[in-house]
């Protein structure tokens, strides 16, 4: 049963909240959501495993736990080493109520490691600014209530989630992906497009796949274009986002009390 959300994790005793970030690849770090989360005065702890940055073997001293994306499959275990430790991180998170916020290989992984499956997309990849759905969930979610419907979000996957876990709550849909937002747990939450791109970013990864993306008959040029028209709408919709995760995250701790 997915706990009710009034169901608050238990607060930590910590003065400075820190999340600990896992970034897959170089282009594709926290961007927006890092730059809201420090509105909120959550300290981003980045870890570039691919570089040779172990990640911690648990989320102890962790407020929070954000997993970004990348170009490998979630089971791709060969050209990222790395993930089974991620994989734990998860799993560690979900059953400790750490709030957690997955994106795009990390939604993907979340859904995958709690027994949900993952795919190839059969049309090819999904790119550009697409408009998403509200599904009745997302009333009353922490994250998800004050997306508006219809709101555009940046795309850029070739995988997507096609069984959400047992026990996962759908929040956001669309039309070529259906499953773009779900919650796990109280605290957990996995999303297949990026909250944290803007078109600078975009326009990075259409010089990078362009090529492949043609080859399967997209647009990488129309989806910068489309992304940068929207970039507006996606700073305020899913900046609101990000800070709405910032604010989970700090229900979780508390100041340290002193001692006179």
């Amino acid at each position: 049963m997915t706990p009710a959300l009034s169901e608050i994790p238990a607060p930590l005793t910590s003065d400075a909240p820190s999340v600990l970030v896992v970034q897959h690849e170089d282009d594709a770090g926290p961007g927006l959501v890092g730059d809201r989360l420090g509105r909120t005065g959550v300290h981003l702890d980045v870890v570039h495993p691919w570089r040779g940055e172990c990640l911690p073997g648990t989320l102890g001293g962790y407020a929070g736990l954000l997993v970004l994306g990348g170009s490998a499959n979630c089971e791709d275990d060969e050209a990222a080493p790395w993930l089974p430790r991620v994989r734990d991180l998860i799993r560690q998170a979900v059953a400790e109520d750490v709030p957690l916020l997955a994106i795009c290989l990390g939604g993907q992984l979340l859904a995958h490691t709690l027994g949900g499956t993952v795919v190839r997309r059969p049309r090819g990849p999904e790119v550009g600014a697409v408009p998403l759905r509200r599904l009745p969930a997302a009333e009353g979610d922490p994250l998800f209530a004050r997306v508006p419907e219809g709101a555009p979000a940046a795309q850029w996957h070739w995988d997507e989630v096609a069984r959400l876990p047992a026990d996962a709550v759908p929040l956001l849909t669309g039309d070529a992906c259906r499953h773009q937002a779900f919650r796990v747990g109280a605290a957990a939450w996995g999303v297949q497009f990026h909250p944290e791109v803007l078109a600078a970013t975009t326009a990075d990864w259409a010089a990078s796949d362009g090529p492949a993306v043609r080859k399967a008959g997209g647009d990488p040029d129309a989806a910068v274009a489309s992304v940068r028209s929207a970039e507006p709408e996606l700073r305020a919709v899913w900046g609101a986002v990000a800070e709405a995760w910032g604010t989970v995250v700090r229900a979780r701790v508390r100041p340290a009390t002193t001692v006179r």
